[in-house]
């Protein structure tokens, strides 16, 4: 793939941290993190998902040390209750998810921590929402993936007492996506003045502005020549509106 061109190349996979048990070769996640981004040293290379308890000292060591490995981290949390965490057979509780989240942040402060929630699962309590919601407000995370518990017929949880309603569902599922709203503004404005290296994915048709995402995966748009597409670019970031950051390329 060096050779085509490619600037990006997302690692991802079911249970993508436990890559390499099933092998005889000694191969894990990390070695073979470190090998790409040793080898293939123009590429950028960024991890789709990893469980917080995959979250270990050599990757974050590879994170902190190796420049094309993107420092952008998306740790599933699903609830932020210990007692919703131990109905989903989540392996981890909520403190060491706070725990990996505040040592990714010490590390690299810079770097983006997004987490996806499951909101409403059965015997969810307001008191089990108000911690999810309490512990995501504390923490640095920079983005949020909220879904909405959905029951499936032939799944554990579909058997499971003390299903919540669809209206208190969604209520939950607004304020959180709120609170995601509120978390990727603060995160965005943290940057504004920064350089930051784009990877140009795009011209938007209707606005006829490049756009693209910085390493630590900040949404970026900014005037230039079509033959900017696909290259990695230097842009000074200047406002913010909405969703997007918009920005001016130094060359």
């Amino acid at each position: 793939f060096a050779g085509q061109a490619y600037r990006e190349i997302v690692i991802t996979g079911i249970n993508v941290g436990k890559y390499g048990l099933d092998l005889a070769e000694g191969e894990n996640l990390v070695s073979l993190l470190t090998r790409l981004c040793r080898n293939f040293p123009g590429i950028r290379f960024r991890l789709s998902s990893v469980e917080p308890t995959e979250v270990v000292d050599p990757l974050l060591n590879l994170l902190a040390g190796q420049r094309n490995f993107m420092p952008h981290l998306h740790i599933p949390l699903q609830s932020g209750d210990d007692t919703i965490l131990h109905k989903m057979n989540r392996r981890y509780r909520a403190a060491e998810f706070a725990r990996v989240v505040l040592q990714v942040h010490k590390l690299l402060p810079a770097a983006a921590i997004g987490c996806d929630i499951l909101s409403g699962f059965p015997g969810e309590t307001d008191q089990a929402h108000a911690n999810t919601y309490g512990l995501l407000a504390e923490l640095p995370v920079s983005y949020l993936h909220v879904f909405p518990y959905s029951r499936r017929s032939g799944t554990l949880a579909a058997t499971m007492k003390n299903q919540v309603s669809t209206p208190v569902k969604e209520e939950r599922v607004s304020a959180l996506r709120t609170l995601d709203r509120r978390k990727r503004e603060e995160f965005h404005r943290l940057h504004l003045g920064s350089l930051q290296q784009v990877l140009v994915e795009r011209r938007n048709a209707k606005t006829d502005l490049l756009q693209g995402f910085s390493e630590n995966y900040l949404p970026v748009v900014f005037a230039g020549p079509a033959d900017l597409e696909g290259t990695i670019v230097p842009v000074r970031l200047q406002r913010l509106e909405g969703n997007a950051i918009f920005g001016s390329a130094e060359q």
